[in-house]
């Protein structure tokens, strides 16, 4: 197989041509020829639909065309490089780059820069005018709160870093941009604030996007998979947010971001557990309604994890344990359910993970409303054709809703993966399976690290000082410090005069 040629030629005819051959003569390739005298014929290329056609009439294309263009050809006729006398002289866009071979001029092109070529020079200028429609920053979707900001991230990734460098406006808040995907060449931009990131945190992140080889990256879940400590683990060990004022807390404390280019979601590391439990509007309320809603999130979480094996091992193996009236109900509903409580409790699990699936899948006028009839008119079915009892109705709609209680989607995807491992636990040995279960939930949980830093911290090891924001939160003015795991190069929040009263 012969090597491509990726340098530029002199002839200016054939590098256009050798653009339009790469790429199939594309009809959104755009190939404009500027009148001027015989000594010097310009070509200009872009990609239609990727650049601001404002900028590339005006700012380009308008200078190349004016009134006294003879005495700027004149001028860099004189110049021992043409191309520089432009790029000084003539155009009025700041981002210009010189570029001498295919590869950097695909790289550009297809980035949305304006690409100059020029009879009789074996290099061009790549021209920033980059504008392609984007969509206006507007109210997350995933994680609403009813106090704080109302603007989350977009596609757009400069849009998405600027609205970072909104909230924290200290120049010690570093980017580094990295091209990630064989053929996609997707942008990617680590952000950290370099007088508090751990560097060894820092270098880790880099270290492993390097070393990630794939055609394309499509969404930051690509980038979440390749990037995390271990991948059999139900639990997420990437914190992932399309909220800025959630990344810039983040940030603040020490972590790191790691921003993908077409994706409102962007990716925060190192993890812990607790973090998923944390809403960005626990920072904005008072600490005593604040730490009530976390332990709610708890409790909440237990529920979701528990309630069905609970049944289950209770009514299948332990039935002293209920009340006799209770027990007696129970007996009475499940007199004509023709299945085990195991069965019995899949058989509404699974139903209700179906309905749930058609709810997000469906178009948004009607899918919350189908769901909800259908929960509705399904269960009562159910109870009425003696397939399930009412008690099992109420058991699954309880598991559901507090399932929803959790912030983060990610950390309810995992419960609902636990809770079918405890339910075939509870129905082969009741109370002491789950009890196994747990242990062994407890044990995985010690083992995860996320970047190196140990998944349960502020649990395992125990730190007394990060307790004051993990299932509590103290007043603003009693955390003085960053969490040890990710704030140890810089552990002040504030200083001791900030607890004075005023």
């Amino acid at each position: 197989m012969t090597s491509e040629k990726t340098d530029l030629l002199k002839e200016l005819e054939e590098n256009v041509t050798a653009v339009q051959d790469r790429l199939g003569y594309s009809q959104d390739l755009v190939v404009k020829i500027i009148p001027n005298s015989d000594r010097f014929t310009i070509a200009l290329l872009y990609m239609d639909g990727l650049v601001d056609t404002q900028v590339v009439n005006q700012s380009i294309v308008h200078s190349l065309l004016a009134r006294n263009r003879s005495t700027w050809m004149a001028e860099a006729a004189a110049r021992t490089s043409p191309l520089l006398y432009l790029q000084d002289e003539v155009l009025t866009v700041g981002e210009i780059g010189f570029f001498t071979n295919m590869d950097h001029l695909f790289d550009r092109l297809m980035s949305g820069d304006v690409i100059l070529l020029m009879e009789g020079y074996a290099e061009g200028l790549n021209i920033g005018a980059a504008g392609w429609e984007d969509r206006n920053v507007s109210e997350p979707t995933s994680q609403a709160v009813v106090r704080g900001p109302m603007e989350g991230f977009t596609e757009n990734i400069r849009t998405n870093t600027a609205l970072i460098r909104r909230k924290i406006k200290d120049p010690q808040l570093w980017l580094h941009m990295r091209a990630v995907g064989t053929v996609t060449k997707t942008n990617v931009a680590v952000m950290y604030i370099n007088h508090i990131a751990d560097e060894g945190i820092v270098q880790e992140v880099f270290r492993r996007l390097d070393k990630i080889n794939i055609d394309g990256i499509l969404e930051s879940g690509y980038i979440e998979e390749f990037i995390q400590d271990k991948f059999w683990t139900p639990f997420p060990t990437v914190y992932n947010s399309e909220r800025p004022d959630t990344i810039a807390g983040g940030l603040l404390e020490g972590r790191v971001a790691i921003l993908v280019d077409g994706t409102p979601f962007v990716l925060l590391v190192p993890a812990f557990f607790v973090q998923f439990f944390q809403s960005s509007e626990d920072y904005y309320q008072r600490s005593d309604v604040s730490s009530l809603m976390r332990l709610i999130r708890y409790l909440a979480f237990l529920i979701a994890m528990l309630a069905p094996s609970l049944y289950i091992a209770v009514t299948t193996f332990h039935q002293e344990m209920l009340p006799t009236n209770l027990l007696i109900n129970l007996a009475a509903q499940r007199e004509g359910v023709p299945f085990p409580a195991f069965i019995e409790a899949l058989l509404m699990e699974i139903t209700f993970e179906i309905l749930r699936e058609a709810g997000v899948r469906m178009p948004k006028t009607v899918g919350q409303a189908v769901s909800i009839v259908g929960t509705l008119v399904i269960g009562q079915s159910a109870v009425e054709a003696g397939v399930v009892s009412a008690v099992m109705v109420i058991i699954v709609a309880i598991t559901a809703i507090s399932s929803f209680v959790l912030p983060a989607n990610n950390i309810s995807i995992s419960v609902r993966m636990i809770r079918f491992v405890l339910m075939g636990l509870a129905a082969s040995f009741g109370l002491v399976g789950i009890m196994i279960g747990l242990f062994a939930l407890m044990f995985h949980l010690n083992s995860l690290r996320s970047f190196g830093v140990p998944y349960m911290s502020t649990f395992a090891p125990f730190s007394f000082s990060n307790h004051k924001d993990s299932l509590f939160r103290v007043p603003w003015t009693r955390m003085l410090t960053r969490p040890m795991e990710t704030g140890k190069r810089n552990k002040v929040r504030q200083s001791e005069s900030s607890k004075s009263k005023i």
